[in-house]
């Protein structure tokens, strides 16, 4: 059983709260995935974030395929971090972390995903194919909206 990890962090110009609010709204998601995905939230996007928050939606990652996701808030702690797991989808195993911290001139945000693919050898030989630089290409797309949303944080 493989278990793969993907990585992401993105400094931004904006205070801890504003971070917070943004990301612990689900219907923000929509704003931050690519439009070519179809992301359409079905239920559960009515209130902020809350443990046991199940959240359901369509998305159409490749080809066309429409699938049906739904995802399980499972811990909150305000203004630091949450996890959202999937129930329901198309993923062996989906658990998504999403860290923020305080930064001077700023807030970091982190994204750990620990993610399986399905049907075993044949889901291991579609990761470097298929998967990993999708998600990849996903992320990058969301580097960019928070960017074009809320500015970057200068290198020092």
């Amino acid at each position: 059983m493989k278990i793969y990890t993907l990585t992401a962090k993105q400094t931004l110009p904006i205070t801890l709260k504003e971070a917070w609010d943004f990301l612990s709204d689900p219907a923000n998601l929509k704003v931050i995935t690519p439009d070519y995905m179809g992301f359409h939230i079905l239920s559960g996007a009515e209130r902020t974030m809350y443990p046991g928050q199940i959240i359901q939606y369509i998305v159409t990652p490749v080809m066309g395929i429409k699938t049906k996701w739904v995802t399980e808030i499972t811990h909150v702690v305000d203004q630091e971090y949450f996890v959202d797991e999937q129930r329901f989808g198309p993923y062996a195993l989906w658990h998504h972390k999403h860290f923020l911290k305080e930064v001077p001139g700023g807030v970091e945000m982190e994204d750990i995903i620990h993610y399986k693919l399905p049907m075993g050898w044949l889901g291991q030989l579609m990761h470097p194919i298929l998967v990993k630089p999708k998600l990849n290409e996903i992320f990058n797309y969301r580097r960019e909206k928070l960017i074009e949303l809320f500015g970057q944080k200068p290198v020092s």
